[in-house]
């Protein structure tokens, strides 16, 4: 499945966001900790070490994610050069407020009224940018919502005297070749429905539930998993939950089932699951860039 989904605005936030590179002296880039490497752009790491600018890679909605897995991906990260990486929950004002300190050590150089931190906060669409800078600013600044693609244009503000931060627009690349990677962008909502079949989304996650987290399913859903296929559990969990076409019972709306499935793991009701693990260095997992 290869994707193209590439808004106009962000066609603009690429060009900002190349401008903008030139004026600050750390990236934030926010990734889903479900699939670290997926939520990834290359895009990011390309402007950033074109400007040599150190990173600071938040793995957002670690509460959601594997803790284990979580961990190992954080000991990749932390080994590449001018990359530190912490695994949080932007919707903690705690975890929030850890940000511009964890980016301080990577620009010590900057760090008073005269030359204040200057922090940039990048990332594809609904891995959590607004949320982080509504809880870094104690206000709603930044709209929120269950959409990718609700920023439509930068914001820049200060957070003190010496530290200021710049929120951008979530930034996808023009087409997404790898079609495991826009399955699992697609998972977490980080593409918009429009342009993604939820059925064939559904049963990506599933085969990965069933291999990994299948007791998930079954203490979600009531039924047991043994032998089941993907297509299986969209129909069980189609016929667990009533959906059907027709009152009459004219057959099961594996449409409806599969957003059901979608739903739940997105909101965190199977648990906390991991899609992707280091098993690879993530490098290898990137997808080509295509304008």
């Amino acid at each position: 499945m290869s994707i193209q989904w590439f808004p106009g605005h962000m066609n603009t936030a690429r060009k900002e966001a190349a401008k903008t590179m030139e004026a600050i002296d750390v990236v934030v880039e926010v990734l889903d900790a479900r699939i670290p490497s997926a939520s990834c752009n290359p895009l990011i790491e390309e402007l950033r070490l074109a400007r040599q600018r150190p990173s600071l890679k938040v793995l957002n909605k670690a509460d959601l994610a594997d803790p284990t897995i979580t961990q190992a991906w954080l000991g990749l990260y932390n080994r590449q050069p001018g990359v530190s990486a912490v695994a949080l929950s932007c919707r903690h004002a705690g975890d929030a407020a850890k940000i511009p300190q964890l980016c301080q050590p990577l620009a010590p150089h900057r760090h008073s009224s005269a030359k204040p931190l200057r922090m940039l906060i990048m990332g594809v669409p609904n891995v959590g940018k607004s949320t982080l800078m509504n809880m870094l600013l104690k206000r709603r600044i930044a709209r929120v919502g269950d959409e990718p693609a609700v920023t439509k244009v930068q914001q820049r503000h200060k957070l003190n005297d010496r530290m200021a931060i710049t929120d951008s627009p979530g930034l996808l690349w023009g087409t997404i070749k790898d079609p495991q990677v826009g399955l699992l962008l697609a998972t977490v909502n980080a593409i918009g429905h429009k342009v993604v079949d939820d059925e064939a989304v559904a049963e990506f996650l599933a085969v990965i539930l069933l291999a990994r987290y299948p007791a998930r399913l079954t203490a979600r859903y009531g039924f047991g998993v043994a032998r089941m296929t993907s297509s299986d559990v969209i129909d069980a969990i189609g016929n667990t939950r009533g959906c059907l076409l027709t009152r009459s019972g004219g057959g099961i709306d594996r449409n409806k089932a599969a957003r059901i499935l979608l739903s739940d793991y997105r909101d965190g009701a199977l648990g906390r699951t991991t899609l992707e693990t280091p098993d690879r260095r993530a490098e290898e997992h990137m997808p080509v860039i295509s304008a």
